[in-house]
């Protein structure tokens, strides 16, 4: 019987900028806007709030709602995020409760619809669909978080470009975008949709949330309608920078206590188990190499969303009872991947 391996504890350090006051600095940056000068008193904004787990999401969300409300505005919520909660309106308003997002904490409606209107055709000739509360909104506010992606690299990946794309697209123009990606590319798609939303939906404004490698606030960033696309550049290039990794290259095992549609796209961050561009193994270039995954459970905010199980090699029975088939399959086929074994 040979002998049982060493263990010891690894202690990371990670560099940690951090937004102490979040809704001073909500306030800061949406009040550097001037957006008083692009809004009438009593008009209607609709803002944005997504399926990931973002830190004080909740919090975020309610002073973008209170900066409005002090403009003279009418500010609701709407869910943007294409196909989760089942692809139905109440498993949204569901995901955003589950996050605090409420309409008694945020003081204002939550008006939840998979309904969407077509805006237009995009330069590929696909439809351009968009949220049938927020097109009828005055204005809207994107407020989304901006991190590397978990299948896809450019100088744009996951933010809010892409919540105006699969976000406010909703379950139809989700399965719309992900053909089309699959078709051209990840950067031509986001930029061709995500432009046409610019130029016809009353974009107002947006709110760049960056997270350090702890999850906690570490910028928060508002940009006006012509600087979106350029400025979320920027805030990847931060992103990208603040990423957590794990210490080493190579991994034989790595146990995952959770996984979820809260944390990352794929249940588990590719970007930090380095599957990326593999299902059971790491990419070309790719580090850490990891042998096998186990998933010990999933969490509670993705709602039985196992979307990612596929690519380990090992979960719990636990974990698989977690699993709602339904909501994983529904998530699974719009993205354009077979649902998880």
């Amino acid at each position: 019987m040979s002998e049982y391996p060493q263990i010891f504890r690894v202690r990371q350090t990670f560099e940690r900028p951090l937004v102490e006051d979040i809704p001073a600095e909500v306030e800061d940056q949406l009040g550097r806007l001037s957006l008083q000068t692009r809004l009438q008193p009593g008009q209607t904004v609709a803002i944005t709030a997504g399926s990931r787990g973002i830190s004080h999401i909740d919090t975020i969300i309610k002073a973008v709602v209170d900066h409005f409300k002090r403009l003279g505005a009418a500010p609701f919520i709407v869910p943007a995020m294409g196909s989760h909660g089942g692809g139905t309106a109440a498993g949204q308003r569901e995901i955003l409760a589950s996050y605090g997002v409420t309409e008694a904490f945020c003081g204002c409606p939550i008006k939840a619809s998979m309904e969407t209107v077509i805006v237009c055709q995009a330069e590929e000739g696909f439809p351009v669909h968009f949220d049938k509360f927020a097109w009828e909104a005055d204005h809207v506010c994107v407020v989304g978080r901006i991190k590397p992606h978990t299948n896809f690299v450019g100088d744009i990946e996951s933010g809010l470009m892409k919540m105006m794309l699969i976000g406010l697209g909703k379950h139809d123009g989700a399965k719309v975008y992900h053909r089309a990606i699959r078709d051209y590319d990840f950067g031509q798609i986001i930029r061709s949709v995500g432009r046409e939303v610019l130029a016809n939906c009353n974009i107002i404004a947006g709110l760049g949330i960056v997270e350090n490698s702890y999850d906690e606030t570490a910028m928060l960033s508002a940009v006006g309608p012509e600087e979106l696309e350029e400025r979320e550049k920027e805030l990847l290039v931060l992103a990208k920078r603040w990423l957590p990794r794990l210490p080493f290259e190579t991994v034989d095992i790595l146990l995952v206590d959770e996984m979820g549609k809260n944390i990352s796209g794929t249940g588990m961050d590719t970007n930090v188990i380095g599957r990326k561009f593999g299902w059971h193994s790491a990419g070309p270039g790719e580090t850490p190499k990891i042998g096998n995954i186990c998933v010990r459970s999933l969490t509670h905010e993705t709602h039985g969303n196992a979307v990612g199980m596929g690519m380990v090699e090992f979960a719990l029975t636990r974990a698989i009872e977690q699993m709602d088939v339904d909501v994983t399959r529904i998530n699974s086929l719009t993205g354009g991947e077979p649902p998880p074994p």
